[in-house]
């Protein structure tokens, strides 16, 4: 049984997915960080250089920023594969 979390979530990937412009990861990464900006747009490797991950459920993940121990979340699109947004708790 789905419940209407589960329900938005899903909508927000389709959505997410439906703005990705390119397959290519220097375009769709100057994509997001026209709007989110670049301290907020990383590839995996970033992310987990600056947060560790506590959870996640598709298109957000939990996070805690490893210089202030801040949780938070991000969300984050498929392919090619980045995290922004983020927001703190």
């Amino acid at each position: 049984m789905n419940d209407i979390a589960t329900e938005l979530r899903k909508a927000n990937v389709a959505i997410i997915a439906s703005e990705v412009e390119s397959s290519d990861p220097l375009k769709e990464r100057a994509r997001l960080v026209a709007i989110h900006g670049t301290t907020n747009v990383w590839n995996t490797s970033e992310l987990q250089d600056k947060f560790r991950v506590l959870g996640f459920a598709a298109p957000f993940c939990i996070v805690q920023d490893k210089a202030t121990n801040e949780k938070g979340t991000v969300e984050f699109q498929h392919s090619p594969r980045f995290y922004f947004n983020h927001q703190k708790d």
